[in-house]
C-alpha cells in the first residue's frame, strides 16, 4: 500500500492511496481461509468446501470488504503518522471510477487539518470580576411583586363580580343525568379565570351567597372527555360564600403561601435567588471580558470549512429569530452576510483556542456533571422527562450539545484562575447595564 502527497497549502492536505490488487486477493483469500471450516455447501461436507467454489461464491462481496478495510485503515495509519486532526469528515473518492477486478485501487483523500495553537500568555489578562450584593431594597421589590401574584380574597356581602370568588357546590348533568367528575363541594371559583366551561363564569356574576342556579352550557367539540364533547348540561349550582380580592399583606402568611416557614426565611430565600442572579448576569460580562482578551491574544489559520459551517449555521439561527413562524428549512436560502462570517471566525478561532487550553489542563466532564445537566434542561420537558433522558441517551450530538458549554465554562475557571483577576463592587443597575452592553452587541 503506498500513500503519494499530492496537496499541502495552509491547513488544505491531499493525498493518493494505492492499494494493489495482490494485496486485496490476499485479504480475500485470508478472509476465505479464515471462515472455510464453518462453511456447509450442499454436496461438501462442513469445513470441506474447495476454495475455488467458495471464492466464486463469496469472493466480490469479500473483495469490498476488503477493500473497504484497506482504504480505511491506510487511512487511520495516516492520521497516526502524520499527526494531523481533520477538522471535519475527509472526503475520500475513488480515483479509477473505472476500476474492475484486478487492477489496483486507487482512492484519493483530502481534508483540512486543524491547526496548531500557539501558547499563550495570560500573564497581561486583566480581568474585573463584578460583585453585587443584594440591596434591601432589591428584596423589598421582590417581596411586593410576589404580594401582588398572591392572590387572597376575603368574605363580602351582596352580589357577585367578575373578578370575585365564589364558594359553590355543584352537580352536573347530561339528558338529566349525573356524570363521573362533574360534581364538587366547597370549590373556589374565580369568576373571569376562565378555568370553568366557556359561559359558565359568566352565569353566576349577580349571585349572593345562599342562592342557587342551574348554568347551562355546552361543552367544547374538542373537550378532553370525548363522552362529553360537544354536548348540553345543566350544572346545579349553590352559592355558598361570595368573596372579593383583597391586597396581601407582606407577613409570614404571605411567606408559608410560597413554601417558607416565616417573612425573615423568604427574605432570605430572595436574597440567595438574587444573589445566583446576578453571579449569573456578572459571570457572563467576565466571560466575554476574558474571551475578547483571548481574541486578540492569538492568532493562527482557520480552517475554511469550519469557518463557512458556522457563518451559515449563525446566518440560519439569526434569521428563524427574525422570523420566528417559520419551522423547519423551508425557506429561501439563507446567505451568510460579512458581518455572520466575521463573528464565524472569531468563534472558530476562540473554541479551538479552548478546546486546545481544555485538552492541555486535563479539563473534562464528569457523568455527574452532564446527568445535572441532563435533568436540568429535562425540566423544560414536564411529564416527558423519561423520554428526554433516552433521546439524549441515543443522540450523540444531543449530548455534545449539552457536553459544550459545560467544558467551556470549566476552561474558562482554568484561565481565569491563570489571569490576573480583580473584584469590583457595582449596584445592580450598574450590572444591568452592562449585561445590556453585551446583548447589543
Amino acid at each position: 500500500m503506498q500513500v503519494t502527497e499530492t496537496l499541502n497549502e495552509g491547513l488544505k492536505r491531499g493525498y493518493t492511496i494505492t492499494v494493489p490488487a495482490a494485496d486485496l486477493d490476499a485479504k480475500v483469500n485470508e478472509k476465505l481461509t479464515e471462515a472455510q471450516p464453518e462453511i456447509e455447501m450442499k454436496g461438501f461436507r462442513k469445513g470441506k468446501v474447495p476454495m475455488a467454489l467458495l471464492k466464486r461464491q463469496f469472493g466480490q462481496r469479500l473483495l469490498g470488504e476488503a477493500m473497504q478495510e484497506a482504504i480505511d485503515g491506510a487511512t487511520t495509519k495516516h492520521f497516526e503518522e502524520s499527526g494531523d486532526r481533520p477538522a471535519m469528515q475527509p472526503k475520500i473518492e475513488m480515483a479509477n471510477q473505472d476500476w474492475k477486478e484486478g487492477d489496483d485501487v486507487h482512492v484519493t483523500l483530502s481534508y483540512e487539518a486543524l491547526p496548531d495553537v500557539p501558547e499563550v500568555d495570560f500573564s497581561g489578562v486583566k480581568i474585573e470580576r463584578l460583585t453585587v450584593e443584594p440591596a434591601e431594597a432589591d428584596i423589598q421589590e421582590a417581596l411586593e411583586s410576589l404580594a401582588s401574584n398572591a392572590k387572597t380574597f376575603k368574605t363580602k356581602k351582596g352580589k357577585a363580580a367578575k373578578g370575585d370568588q365564589v364558594v359553590i357546590d355543584f352537580l352536573g348533568k347530561v339528558d338529566g343525568e349525573a356524570f363521573d367528575g362533574g360534581a364538587a363541594e366547597d370549590f373556589p371559583l374565580e369568576l373571569g379565570s376562565g378555568s370553568f366551561i366557556p359561559g359558565f363564569e359568566d352565569q353566576l356574576i349577580g349571585l349572593k351567597a345562599g342562592e342557587e342556579k342551574d348554568v347551562e352550557v355546552t361543552f367544547p367539540g374538542e373537550y378532553q372527555a370525548e363522552h362529553l364533547a360537544g354536548k348540553a348540561a345543566v350544572f346545579e349550582c349553590k352559592v355558598k360564600e361570595v368573596k372579593k380580592p383583597a391586597e396581601a399583606t407582606i407577613d409570614d402568611e404571605l411567606a408559608k403561601q410560597f413554601g417558607a416557614e416565616s417573612l425573615d426565611a423568604l427574605k432570605e430565600q430572595i436574597s440567595g435567588r438574587l444573589v445566583q442572579e446576578y453571579q449569573g448576569a456578572a459571570r457572563q460580562v467576565v466571560k466575554r471580558q476574558l474571551l475578547d482578551q483571548l481574541d486578540d491574544l492569538v492568532s493562527f489559520d482557520l480552517p475554511p470549512s469550519l469557518v463557512e459551517a458556522e457563518a451559515a449555521q449563525i446566518a440560519h439561527q439569526l434569521w428563524h429569530e427574525e422570523n420566528p413562524d417559520v419551522q423547519g428549512h423551508d425557506h429561501p436560502e439563507i446567505e451568510p452576510t460579512e458581518e455572520h462570517k466575521k463573528l464565524a471566525t472569531r468563534r472558530v478561532r476562540l473554541g479551538l483556542l479552548l478546546a486546545e487550553l481544555g485538552q492541555k489542563e486535563g479539563v473534562e466532564v464528569t457523568d455527574a456533571e452532564m446527568t445535572q445537566a441532563i435533568m436540568n434542561q429535562a425540566r423544560q420537558y414536564p411529564g416527558q422527562e423519561r423520554e428526554f433522558f433516552q433521546f439524549i441517551q441515543q443522540n450523540a450530538q444531543a449530548q455534545q450539545q449539552l457536553r459544550a458549554p459545560l467544558f467551556e465554562d470549566k476552561v474558562i475557571d482554568v484561565v481565569l484562575e491563570k489571569a490576573d483577576v480583580t473584584d469590583k463592587p457595582i449596584t445592580k443597575e450598574e450590572l444591568q447595564a452592562e449585561v445590556e452592553k453585551l446583548e447589543e452587541i
